[in-house]
């Protein structure tokens, strides 16, 4: 898993685009990723701040890491002000930690854990977002329950609309 360290100038979308502020980061570098346009990263920020985040693609074959206001205001800095980075694969396979109390609970619910493995990627992030906002265990609990048996009753209707 290799670290690319670039230095550039921060740069801010159209306000159409979302006006996001973001650092490019080319195609040949995306191509060193096993997952390549799809690759989960970690990002550090001047050696200071770290960060998980995805890759979005401008339409021309390079790619964009959108970067927090509140880093830009952390690092002090402005559009145009150059900032240096460092970016790598992220070592989970969906970018982000699993809290313990969903691995527990999909080993000890093998109906939830077949739920859990349709989904994709990013909903398994939202699920793990929206615990991770909880402190209290059971209703972290609740939340998964509430959260995969919604997405079985959408897999339902949707095979049912496909037969």
């Amino acid at each position: 898993m290799g670290k690319f360290r670039f230095t550039q100038a921060v740069q801010k979308l159209s306000p159409n685009k979302g006006a996001y502020y973001f650092l490019k980061v080319d195609a040949e570098i995306v191509n060193h990723f096993d997952k390549k346009g799809k690759t989960r990263l970690l990002c550090n920020l001047e050696d200071s701040i770290s960060f998980s985040c995805g890759l979005n693609h401008f339409g021309d074959g390079h790619f964009y890491i959108i970067l927090a206001g509140r880093y830009i205001k952390q690092l002090k800095k402005e559009i145009g002000e150059t900032i240096s980075f460092e970016i790598c694969e992220h070592p989970s396979p969906l970018g982000v930690e699993v809290p313990e109390v969903l691995t527990v609970f999909l080993e000890q619910d093998p109906e939830a854990k077949e739920v859990y493995d349709t989904l994709t990627d990013g909903r398994k992030r939202t699920l793990i977002f929206s615990i991770a906002r909880v402190k209290n265990i059971d209703k972290q609990i609740e939340k998964i329950t509430e959260f995969l048996i919604q997405e079985r009753i959408k897999q339902l209707k949707k095979a049912k609309r496909n037969s």
